[in-house]
């Protein structure tokens, strides 16, 4: 059986997130820091490293899509999630691919 829409994008959400922090961490270990184009990220990761400031950025932002998710929020988490897909994840994958 599968989950109703809402629980399907709330889960797109989550992958979302998931494979941005992935694609982040990979980049950032390779090219360093500066392939971050979050200043604030950057600078954390500068001060306590990649891997404990994306883990942490992620869980929170995970965070607030089950918090949406959870409040009947759906429509945001749509918006979001897509908005996350085409400006997130999408940039990380052609970059990926063209390396």
């Amino acid at each position: 059986m599968l989950p109703p829409a809402s629980r399907l994008v709330l889960y797109l959400f989550l992958i979302a997130q998931a494979c941005d922090g992935i694609f982040t961490y990979v980049v950032v270990r390779a090219d360093g820091i500066g392939a971050e184009g979050n200043l604030i990220l950057a600078t954390w990761m500068t001060l306590a490293g990649p891997a404990a400031t994306l883990v942490v950025a992620k869980i929170l932002a995970a965070s607030c899509g089950v918090l949406l998710y959870v409040k009947g929020v759906h429509r945001v988490l749509v918006v979001l999630t897509l908005l996350y897909g085409i400006g997130a994840v999408a940039p990380w994958l052609v970059i990926l691919h063209r390396w």
